[in-house]
């Protein structure tokens, strides 16, 4: 059961932006090393030096506090104007973008470790499961899925269903490496080795659904 929700600061009431990126970095490891339930917003604050009061005035519950150090970290690595088809540029300069920006977030310790946890904690843990997949990879389902509907009216790739091409491309990307690499059998990638993935990636979608 989540932790009973607190009342927040008056509204108009300036949030510190520097204790609020505190407390979704201490959030984010301790998350990591414990797992949600395991994890209480008394010790998020006191890792983040901060009052469990200032936790609740950025950050309802847990269960919020817990989405939003996943989206943050999301957000981070892969801003929305990576997505952005601009003018006199190709759907296969975005979809690099994006292939090089998403691969390089996966293939990543801190990434590693929250997959390994939530495998390790599937079938007991299956709300944390949940708001991590919602914040982190639906988001990026999501971005683009709307990138591929656009390309489809600007008859740039012909993409009959743009939900399961986004799931396809992201497919392709991972491959069997990230696999490898999360039971423990394959180093991750060097950046050479993703970008090689990507083009790879990009070129067999593209091949898929041109004109």
């Amino acid at each position: 059961m989540s932790e009973q929700t607190q009342t927040a600061a008056p509204r108009g009431r300036p949030k510190d932006p520097v204790k609020r990126q505190a407390i979704l970095d201490a959030a984010r490891e301790l998350f990591l090393t414990g797992g949600f339930a395991a994890t209480s917003v008394d010790a998020v604050a006191s890792a983040a030096g901060v009052s469990k009061l200032t936790v609740y005035s950025h950050f309802s519950d847990k269960e919020r506090l817990f989405s939003a150090a996943i989206a943050s970290r999301c957000e981070m690595m892969m801003p929305l104007p990576i997505f952005a088809l601009e003018e006199g540029e190709s759907v296969e300069e975005v979809l690099e973008r994006i292939g090089e920006a998403f691969l390089e977030m996966v293939d990543n310790e801190d990434s590693v470790r929250l997959l390994r946890l939530l495998c390790a904690l599937a079938g007991q843990e299956s709300e944390m499961a949940q708001l991590f997949f919602n914040a982190g990879p639906q988001r990026i389902l999501g971005e683009i899925e709307r990138l591929l509907r656009r390309a489809n009216q600007l008859q740039l790739l012909q993409v009959k269903d743009p939900t399961v091409a986004a799931e396809d491309f992201i497919g392709l990307l991972l491959g069997c490496h990230h696999l490898q690499v999360l039971i423990g059998c394959r180093q991750m990638a060097t950046k050479d080795e993703r970008n090689e993935r990507v083009s790879k990636a990009v070129k067999t979608f593209i091949c898929a659904h041109h004109y």
